[in-house]
């Protein structure tokens, strides 16, 4: 089995080798948090870093961020929010149970806008009810991420050129009812990652990243009472990017995708007739081994953890090649911490949602992250506003204990509905009913 070390300096070797010139282009290009915080365990010396900083890396990490501003508003929580054009990546189950018949939603936010001006991620999606009581959606969506100019050099620094490196992904979805209150959808997605131009750089054949993908989610609706009052609540689960490996060069070592799991729930409290209420709550793991600790090998061939004056032999953290399917089950159990460290590989997202009249929103939510998995915590703000065709949400983020390449963005989403449009062409005149 082929393995990828990244290494880590140490007392007795201060040299810190080239990474895999594919890992180091993700890192350098993209400037995301998850590799930042990766490439933070280089900076130790030579001590026991288990129980350590210990980050899952992945490659296209563009697959995870959140598009739509209404989820981003609340924490990234999404599994079991209210269907609408988004839930294609948050749950392809939950898909047939909008209400509309059919719409559209276009986001964007600026990436790492403090430090550049011209790097975008955008976000198209839309669908369309068919079939017996429109119990089937089809949808489709377009995720496209450019990273502006960026000037490549050579490991001397040397210049290399200057390239517009860019990212999309483009995802269809099928999503059927199998009762009222349950629903299932499957989603297939191409993905293309063209970091650095075509061409041989320092000896190796770089191309474009070229993978294919799948999401799988079932989502349940239910209602009840408490305390007199309607209470609706659901439950979702939804694994995504599931699919081949990706790579950038001709080497045979391949990298995952981030394949991932999510479970949510929410609970929406009629507290009046204008007044609504809900809570939210996911859960993410990503379903990815967790890298191993590398050591130094004796004189005998053998791994060694401790030299004679008591000093760790660690010198690096090893990447897992596993087969995608092996990954996946593997990644419930390889924690080199055990189940304690398993336990903060997930992620949790809490969010509250404040509907009046069902046409003003205003949310709330918290993202936490374990310190040793990448440590990101932020609190997010929103808005949303929905009348006649058109809706328009709107997040902010506030990170707590590390820059974020969102902080100090307001971040928008539109969303247009096309079946209250044909009403009022029809019509002549304006629809009054709220979205």
């Amino acid at each position: 089995m082929k393995k990828s070390i990244i290494l880590l300096p140490t007392l007795k070797d201060k040299r810190l080798k080239t990474l895999n010139l594919k890992v180091y282009t993700l890192a350098a290009a993209l400037g995301m948090a998850g590799f930042i915080q990766a490439q933070s365990v280089a900076s130790g010396t030579n001590k026991n870093l288990l129980g350590q900083r210990n980050v899952i890396t992945t490659s296209v990490p563009f697959l995870t961020i959140t598009p739509d501003a209404k989820s981003a508003g609340m924490g990234d929580a999404g599994c079991a929010a209210d269907a609408d054009a988004n839930s294609i990546h948050w749950n392809v189950g939950k898909l047939s149970f909008i209400e509309k018949k059919a719409g559209v939603s276009l986001s964007a936010a600026p990436w790492l806008r403090q430090l550049v001006p011209d790097v975008w991620f955008y976000y198209l999606s839309g669908y369309n009810k068919f079939g017996k009581d429109d119990r089937s959606t089809l949808a489709a969506s377009l995720r496209y991420f450019t990273l502006g100019e960026i000037q490549f050099t050579d490991e001397k620094g040397d210049p290399m050129g200057t390239d517009q490196p860019q990212e999309f992904a483009i995802d269809v979805a099928y999503s059927q009812k199998l009762s009222d209150k349950l629903g299932v959808g499957v989603a297939m997605r191409f993905i293309n990652s063209r970091l650095v131009a075509r061409g041989v750089y320092n000896g190796v054949e770089i191309k474009p990243g070229i993978a294919g993908a799948g999401d799988i989610g079932i989502y349940y609706k239910d209602k009840t009472k408490l305390g007199g009052k309607k209470v609706d609540y659901s439950f979702g689960a939804n694994i995504s990017n599931m699919g081949s490996k990706i790579t950038y060069t001709t080497d045979a070592n391949r990298d995952f995708m981030p394949a991932n799991l999510r479970l949510g729930t929410q609970w929406k409290f009629d507290i009046d007739d204008y007044n609504q209420l809900s809570i939210l709550v996911d859960f993410n793991k990503l379903l990815v081994p967790t890298p191993q600790y590398a050591y130094l090998k004796t004189a005998d061939g053998k791994e060694d953890s401790i030299d004679q004056d008591g000093n760790s032999y660690i010198i690096g953290r090893e990447l897992d090649d596993s087969p995608v399917v092996a990954g996946l089950f593997k990644s419930f159990g390889d924690a080199p911490g055990g189940f304690k460290e398993e336990m903060k590989e997930i992620t949790t997202s809490i969010g509250l949602e404040y509907w009046y009249d069902k046409q003003f929103a205003v949310r709330a939510g918290y993202f936490n992250e374990a310190d040793t998995k990448g440590g990101r915590k932020y609190a997010t703000f929103g808005i949303g506003l929905r009348y006649n065709v058109f809706g328009i949400d709107a997040a902010y983020l506030q990170p707590f204990t590390q820059r974020h390449p969102l902080q100090n963005t307001i971040r928008f989403s539109l969303l247009f509905d096309i079946d209250a449009f044909k009403n009022q062409s029809e019509k002549g005149k304006p629809v009054v009913k709220p979205n």
